[in-house]
């Protein structure tokens, strides 16, 4: 049937993730003439499905849902199904070097396969950190479904001005964070640190460094433990805490980090890391090696995994150059 795919002997290119960066790249393949594997966990993995509404996507000029986007991308590659073998829900296992590219082990439909490529594109991406409500994630999804909490700086700090915005986090990040809303004119920023204390185990100079500018302006902090949300048919965001008390907020903004930045397969593949976790690349997206240095051959990594920006457009124009790359190179 049509989207079903067969696993062939062996692709060119085979795409590690099926998020905005790795669909492109699977669609960039087969526009260039080259057979392609895609190996996809499904849609709901990726960063942006829960996202509302982005107004940062070239050609959508009244916004567009994560979810919505990510299905336009899907039709595009399975247009495509000749030369791209799309598989999801699939998960990638393994990454290995053979002599004459790659070796990429994943499960699909309860079945254990490996696709062979002359060349490998990682796009798993990363996991933000969510908070959690007595070891639960899912209490704070309606409130982010509805645009009250936010997530990306970059794609969303235009709709804080003038609202009074709560600032999920209690580290260097999150000080720094709430520091950097500011460029957005909210009318308040206040730090809810869930339960630690602010800056803790921060170097005491960078601490003071940082408390002293969080006072200068007006930035305040909260710092008992989380309970619950409420307020969403206020369209506001609403904490409640453990100790009994509630406050009230137009936005919530996570500054909690990335839970998972899948470092596993890259860095079995000798890839070099930035001192922030991500993967390093060259202006082609090509793989850094950290014992060389140098590019590693057929090996490229794009979108949020990568070192950059973590916006879709960005993700788009490294899987093109990925691609592109891949094409002049080594096919």
């Amino acid at each position: 049937m049509t989207g079903f795919p067969r696993l062939k002997e062996s692709y060119d290119i085979v795409v590690v993730g099926g998020g905005h960066a790795g669909l492109q790249a699977a669609l960039k393949t087969a526009l260039l003439g080259h057979t392609g594997a895609l190996i996809d966990r499904g849609p709901k993995f990726g960063r942006s499905f829960y996202a509302p509404v982005m107004d940062n996507i070239p050609g959508f000029p009244e916004g567009i849902s994560g979810h919505v986007l990510l299905d336009h991308q899907v039709a595009a590659v399975r247009k495509v199904n000749e030369w791209v073998s799309y598989f999801s829900p699939a998960t990638a296992r393994k990454v290995e070097r053979t002599d004459t590219g790659f070796s990429v082990a994943f499960d699909w439909l309860k079945q254990d396969l490996t696709a062979k490529g002359r060349a490998v594109v990682l796009a798993m991406g990363v996991v933000d950190r969510i908070p959690d409500v007595g070891g639960q994630i899912k209490p704070i999804f309606p409130w982010a479904n509805q645009a009250l909490v936010d997530f990306c700086i970059f794609c969303d700090g235009h709709t804080l001005t003038g609202r009074s915005v709560a600032v999920l986090g209690h580290d260097v990040f999150a000080a720094e964070t709430a520091l950097d809303l500011l460029h957005f004119h909210p009318a308040s920023v206040e730090l809810l640190t869930l339960g630690h204390p602010l800056l803790e185990g921060v170097r005491p100079d960078e601490a003071e460094g940082l408390r002293s500018a969080l006072k200068e302006h007006g930035i305040t902090h909260f710092e008992p433990a989380l309970a619950g949300f409420d307020e969403i048919r206020e369209k506001r965001f609403g904490v409640q805490f453990a100790d009994g008390s509630h406050r009230s907020y137009e936005k919530g903004f996570s500054a909690l980090g990335w839970y998972d930045m899948h470092p596993e397969i890259p860095r079995s593949l000798g890839c070099r890391f930035d001192k922030d976790g991500y993967v390093v690349t060259d202006e082609d997206c090509r793989a850094i090696s950290d014992s060389t240095g140098e590019p590693i051959p057929g090996l490229y990594c794009v979108g949020d995994q990568r070192n950059g920006w973590n916006q879709i457009p960005e993700a788009w124009a490294t899987a093109e150059r990925a691609v592109i790359h891949a094409y002049a190179e080594y096919l």
